[in-house]
């Protein structure tokens, strides 16, 4: 599977499963709503506090599983990367692009942008080094 085949699943597949590393080695996991960012990386959300923050700022190197509306039966891919935490003031426009594409329009974009903030919720992007298909048949 190429890159780009991932990023164009990413344009309408947001449920996933992010994997990071804790200090000593062991996995974490948790769950995401992934999209594709104008540039191709991927993107998620997270408050500034959670686990998966710190886990990627000691170890950028992730796994994502994403999988379509229904758990059983949608196809689904692996991407590895490495990941980037982006701090505010930078991370704003990435979080409204990443609500745009999750949520669609809001009632008032100052109320999410205050929500944000509140929230600390900053922006995870992670450049895709390398995909793995659902099965050997992905595409045919």
């Amino acid at each position: 599977m190429e890159i780009a085949e991932a990023q164009e699943f990413l344009r309408t597949n947001h449920h996933g499963v992010l994997v990071a590393r804790k200090r000593d080695g062991s996995l974490q996991m948790t769950l995401v709503s992934p999209v594709i960012g104008a540039d191709g990386k991927v993107t998620i959300t997270a408050r500034d506090t959670t686990y998966k923050v710190k886990n990627i700022r000691r170890n950028p190197q992730v796994s994502l599983l994403v999988y379509g509306e229904t758990f059983h039966g949608s196809n689904y891919i692996q991407i590895d990367g490495k990941a980037e935490v982006i701090a505010h003031p930078q991370a704003m426009d990435i979080v409204l692009d990443w609500h745009r594409q999750i949520r669609g329009e809001p009632a008032s974009w100052d109320d999410v942008r205050k929500k944000t903030l509140a929230e600390g919720r900053i922006a995870i992007r992670v450049t895709i080094e390398k995909v793995v298909p659902q099965n050997r048949t992905w595409g045919s």
